[in-house]
């Protein structure tokens, strides 16, 4: 509840009458109802120094055209966001295909096969024929490298 009493008014009969309006503050609650139009045409108007809903043609109070904004340009950023983490998916994807790819193309050949770049030994597609048999951290694997261990 709120910190804020209901203040009871006084009447000249003497009847203490509560405001609506009063509880409905007191609640957390506006006085002024909600309109039906989410005023999402907004228009502001430099010479009249005005906002206004282009739907309705009603005046759009000051925190309602800015909390559209806001909310607005939250969405766009957010969507931004999602777009970014796809495309990063996307990439770490293609490069994992265009690896596969080039490893297929190797083995495809008859008398080729790709050669393991830390041992220098031939990597056989009947290695991989009953799927991996071991892995490593792909990190692990990188710093391994940098340090010229095998």
């Amino acid at each position: 509840m709120s910190d804020k009493p209901v203040v009871p008014q006084d009447y000249i009969y003497g009847l203490k009458v509560v405001d609506i309006g009063d509880l409905r503050i007191a609640r957390g609650q506006t006085k002024r109802p909600r309109g039906t139009c989410k005023h999402l045409d907004i228009v502001y108007d430099d010479q009249e120094r005005r906002i206004w809903c282009q739907d309705c043609e009603q005046e759009v109070e000051a925190y309602d055209a800015f909390k559209g904004l806001a909310e607005f340009h939250y969405g766009a950023q957010n969507k931004l966001e999602r777009r970014e983490e796809a495309v990063k998916e996307a990439e770490s994807f293609q490069a994992r295909s265009r690896a596969v790819k080039a490893l297929d193309q190797v083995w495809r050949s008859k008398n080729m096969t790709p050669v393991c770049p830390c041992c220098d030994k031939g990597l056989l597609p009947e290695d991989f024929a009953n799927g991996v048999q071991s892995q490593m951290d792909r990190n692990l694997a990188r710093k391994m490298r940098q340090r010229g261990d095998s």
